[in-house]
């Protein structure tokens, strides 16, 4: 099969990226030729389980590939320690060693999860992404970000570690709930206000979320290139790479703020975007009516754009524990227009003025 491909460039630990429909297919023949003799681990979620779960153990087992399939609950409060202790657990029951292999199978809980997993069980089993959300296709299984909550915050315990490869197969988008599909068309919109600005253009241009996800795998290229450029630049998130939390520092605080339930991370990332929009252009930072234009965008897929009532002094605990703090300020990222995201320091006295 021929696929679309993109190599993230990071030395010895380059992989490559593959984006095709049906590429599912082709990951246990990927593993046969490059893991031979691998013993797998598929850890998932219990909804890509009932879905996929045989699919993908029959194209590894056509493969004479043993496997064991390890499956949590849907949801971000899955992304716990507790559950991290159950993996480990069974991983130890299966008797996975170094030799073997980790396969990521679901969207960005299960990504983040697996993928920490992977990192520090025997201090680091390889392990494969095959993202199953758009989110986690053009955004988190990309980049070796993996990770667990603590109950004081979002990914406060993770570690860079990356793939070995990324299996993007759109077809597998066609199974999502409409809520879930339009949470990961907030991490494109947020590709396009940083960087793109063609990418919110042809979003408008759709009729309809069908036409879209008709023509989802190039959207799915366009954001995934973007992330390859800037990871290749700076992989430790020190400088350009916080420009892809633009809307997550108020968002992962209104995550929280709800315990998780009212809003999904793609729906708070919307509300980060479309605030912190508003302020910098009252502040002259961001040109003249781009907020109203990232609602409308925003609008147009149903995502959420206004900011919720919350207690200040509960978002702004929330907002300090967040990775881009540092001393006595934060890093914030903003956009002057569309396509023009960098990132502004500010004074922990002066957030009020931003969030």
């Amino acid at each position: 099969m021929k696929m679309n491909t993109l190599e993230i460039k990071l030395g010895e630990k380059s992989y490559y990226i593959y984006i095709e429909s049906k590429c599912l297919e082709e990951v246990g023949r990927y593993i046969a030729k490059n893991h031979p003799r691998s013993r797998t681990a598929i850890i998932t979620d219990d909804n890509v389980n009932a879905l996929y779960g045989k699919k993908l153990q029959t194209i590894m087992a056509e493969q004479g590939l043993e496997t064991i399939v390890i499956s949590v609950r849907p949801g971000e409060e899955s992304k716990s320690l507790e559950n991290l202790k159950d993996i480990y657990e069974k991983l130890s029951e299966f008797k996975l060693t170094r030799a073997d292999l980790i396969v990521t199978f679901g969207g960005g809980v299960v990504g983040d999860l697996g993928g920490f997993a992977a990192a520090t069980y025997l201090r680091g089993i390889p392990y494969i992404q095959v993202p199953t959300t758009l989110l986690a296709q053009v955004d988190s299984s990309v980049g070796g970000k993996v990770a667990v909550d603590l109950p004081w915050g979002k990914n406060l315990v993770g570690s860079f570690y990356h793939p070995k490869a990324v299996f993007i197969d759109p077809e597998l988008l066609k199974t999502l709930d409409r809520r879930t599909f339009r949470g990961g068309l907030a991490e494109v919109i947020k590709y396009g206000c940083i960087r793109d600005e063609k990418i919110l253009e042809e979003l408008m241009k759709y009729r309809d979320e069908a036409t879209l996800l008709a023509r989802i795998d190039s959207i799915i290229y366009r954001c995934c290139s973007i992330k390859k450029s800037i990871v290749e630049k700076d992989e430790m998130d020190f400088g350009d790479r916080m420009l892809l939390n633009f809307g997550h520092t108020l968002g992962h605080a209104v995550e929280k703020y709800f315990n998780y339930k009212s809003y999904t991370h793609g729906e708070a990332v919307a509300i980060g975007m479309a605030h912190i929009t508003r302020n910098s252009e009252k502040l002259g930072i961001t040109e003249k009516g781009t907020s109203v234009r990232l609602e409308e965008v925003l609008k147009k897929f149903g995502l959420p754009y206004q900011t919720p009532e919350m207690d200040r002094s509960a978002v702004e605990e929330a907002i300090f524990l967040d990775k881009k703090s540092a001393g006595d300020s934060i890093s914030l990222i903003m956009i002057r227009k569309f396509g023009e995201g960098f990132i502004v320091k500010v004074k922990k006295g002066d957030l009020e003025k931003f969030i």
